[in-house]
């Protein structure tokens, strides 16, 4: 399933929206995004596991969290590059994507992505990111070698920013925000309330912020 420009539009208000409240100023702070990857792709490979002299089990699901990470930067440097432009940061990411490409170039190579592992594809993304360069195209090969489609990944990435502005605005900063609420963490909570919401909703923030509301407001 590709990514639609309604779920693309959505994350991207999102990741403007948090990266504001972190920073107005954030576009003229210049942030180096792409560091940002580059971290997060190596934390991707050591969960995927890469020593051979040792026995090592890939841990799935911390791998597709660490892709979640990951995206929230992409979207972010995409952001950055258009001067927080998010109708031409949509457009030319959708462009990207339509062009189905089945290499990646860098420094002087061509990489079929058909051609690489999973664990060949974080080495690329890191060397990118160190390049302070993205490929669209050897992300969605990552999402699929993980078993993610893209409304996986909009549904997790989603529910991610949403539950972290919603800490924010009920105090995470000041140390105010109960974190356990009837005994589960707002993380269990918000599995649940993923559950609950459409996700084809042009609203679905809202809706997800006010379930986590209703929820909150029965222990704070």
């Amino acid at each position: 399933m590709t990514l639609t420009e309604n779920q693309l539009q959505t994350m991207l208000e999102l990741q403007e929206g948090m990266n504001s409240k972190v920073n107005p100023k954030w576009i003229e702070a210049n942030n180096n995004w792409h560091r940002a990857i580059m971290v997060e792709g190596a934390e991707a490979i050591e969960h995927h596991g890469w020593k051979w002299w040792k026995s090592q089990k890939c841990d799935m699901p911390q791998l597709r969290m660490e892709l979640v990470d990951i995206w929230h930067f992409i979207l972010s440097a995409e952001l950055q590059h258009k001067h927080g432009n998010i109708a031409l940061a949509r457009k030319e990411m959708l462009a990207e994507l339509n062009l189905v490409q089945k290499s990646v170039q860098f420094d002087g190579k061509y990489y079929i992505l058909s051609q690489l592992s999973l664990l060949d594809k974080l080495d690329v993304l890191c060397g990118l990111a160190a390049a302070k360069r993205t490929n669209l195209a050897l992300f969605e090969s990552l999402l699929q070698d993980c078993e993610m489609s893209w409304t996986e990944l909009f549904k997790q990435y989603t529910g991610k920013n949403v539950l972290n502005i919603f800490r924010q605005d009920n105090g995470y900063k000041s140390g105010s925000y109960i974190k356990i609420w009837n005994g589960r963490e707002d993380n269990e909570h918000l599995v649940e309330v993923l559950e609950a919401v459409d996700l084809n909703s042009v609203d679905i923030r809202n809706a997800i912020y006010g379930l986590l509301k209703e929820r909150y407001q029965v222990v704070a």
